[in-house]
Order: structure tokens, then sequence, then C-alpha cells
């Protein structure tokens, strides 16, 4: 029996919602029927599906997405602080369950709204902040990020530089994504081991699908380096239920 999987970051692209360049960048289509296509063969039953800098506020494009993915499915999104209650509970009723601030790339709120918007979600709908930050950055904001009620970074917070700060707030309880491995700077089993001793809890398998304008795309042997780093046993936590249950999936 294959080995359940939640992709904890994947991407969906669909053309017939709103699509906003990002540095004179525009994705490619890839639609619910391209993600499965590659994910079910790896035993992937649920997942969060995130907004990118190129789809800003819309939500449109999102709603749709969880609606054909079906149970098990969740949505990151971007929303503006001014937000309202009834549109946050909306979202949340469709299975939206995290904010995410692109400090990296932009399209989401600004970070001077960080606490404000990451308290607001989490008191109103539960919902936990996510943020594409390069670690090199981190230093200036950890502090900050420990105080707020629930975390998580990408891609294992790309540079070298910064990981010291990436171990201690996995240590602290922040959830780190391990994903994006063609878009980071340093060896990536060394940092799984160094965050898996850190916190055991805190790893969070993803696959990154479609990998836009990553270096070196997502593959399959990236599931094996996460079982080749901490041992099989270890990786079933990475792979499924770190992320199943910080999601707060529903697979009926």
């Amino acid at each position: 029996m294959t080995q359940p999987i939640f992709d904890a970051h994947c991407h969906i692209i669909d053309p017939r919602f709103p699509l906003k360049a990002n540095d004179g960048y525009v994705p490619k289509p890839f639609c619910v029927a391209n993600y499965q296509a590659l994910a079910a063969p790896l035993g992937v039953v649920g997942g969060a599906v995130v907004s990118g800098s190129f789809q800003g506020f819309d939500q449109g494009y999102l709603l749709e997405a969880l609606r054909r993915l079906g149970a098990g499915f969740v949505g990151v999104t971007q929303v503006p602080a001014n937000i309202t209650n009834a549109e946050l509970e909306t979202l949340n009723g469709f299975g939206v369950r995290a904010v995410r601030f692109n400090l990296r790339r932009g399209g989401s709120e600004q970070l001077d709204q960080l606490e404000f918007l990451a308290r607001r979600v989490f008191e109103r709908v539960g919902w936990h902040t996510e943020l594409y930050v390069d670690s090199s950055e981190l230093p200036e904001i950890e502090s900050r990020l420990l105080q707020l009620p629930k975390v998580s970074i990408d891609h294992l917070g790309l540079s070298a530089e910064g990981l010291p700060s990436v171990v201690r707030l996995a240590e602290g309880g922040v959830h780190i994504k391990a994903s994006g491995f063609g878009r980071v700077d340093f060896p990536v089993a060394v940092v799984l081991k160094a965050i898996f001793a850190a916190n055991p809890h805190a790893l969070m398998f993803g696959t990154d699908l479609p990998s836009t304008r990553a270096p070196r795309p997502f593959r399959t042997s990236d599931i094996d380096m996460i079982k080749d780093a901490i041992g099989e046993r270890d990786a079933q936590m990475v792979l499924w239920e770190n992320a199943s249950m910080f999601y707060r999936a529903r697979f009926v």
C-alpha cells in the first residue's frame, strides 16, 4: 500500500481567473487535472493549495480548485487587512485555513500588518499564518513570529544565511515546509536533519508543484531524500502527520 502523503504546498494556475504579471512573469496554466495527474501516483490524498504572487487577493480560482479537489484539501490565501469578518467566515467555510505573507515576491498584505492580521484570522476562524521569506531576513522578525499564534515558513527558508533562525523558530513551535528543494542554496539533507532534531513536529512536506520559477522543479526523488535523511519511519511525520494535523484537513 502506498504511504499517504499530505502535500503542504502546491499551486493551481487556472487561466480562467485573474493572473497578474510579477516582475514580468505570468505562469503557464496548471489546472486541477494537471496537478492530480502528477500528485495521485505519489500517494497524495490531501494538501494545501497556496495562492501565489500572481494571484493577489483573487479568491475565485482558489474556491473553484478546492471544490474540484474535494476532501482532504485546504486553501492558503492572501487577503487585505480590511477583509470583513463575513468574508473570512465564507472563505473558512470553503476550506481556507491560512493567510499568506509573500515577502519575497509580493501580492500579499504588507509586513506592517503581520501581527494585526495574523491574530485577527486566528481569533476569528482559527487560521495560521504562512510566510514566503528568505531566511536571511528572519533574524529581524524572529521574535515577532514567535509571539504569533501559529506560523509556518515556506521552502526551508531558502538560504543558508538564515538557517540558525529557521532552527530556532522550529524549536519555538513554528512549522517549516520541506518543499522547494530546487530553490535552496544548501544541502537539503543536512538541514532536514537539523530541523527534525530541533522539533520532530515542525517539518511538513510539499511538492511545490508546478515549481514556478524554481531553478530545479520538484522531482519524486525529493520524497526519497526526506526518507533517507530522517529515516523511513520518522518520514511519515513529515509526509503526513504533521501537516494533516496543522492544516486541520477533513477527509470526509
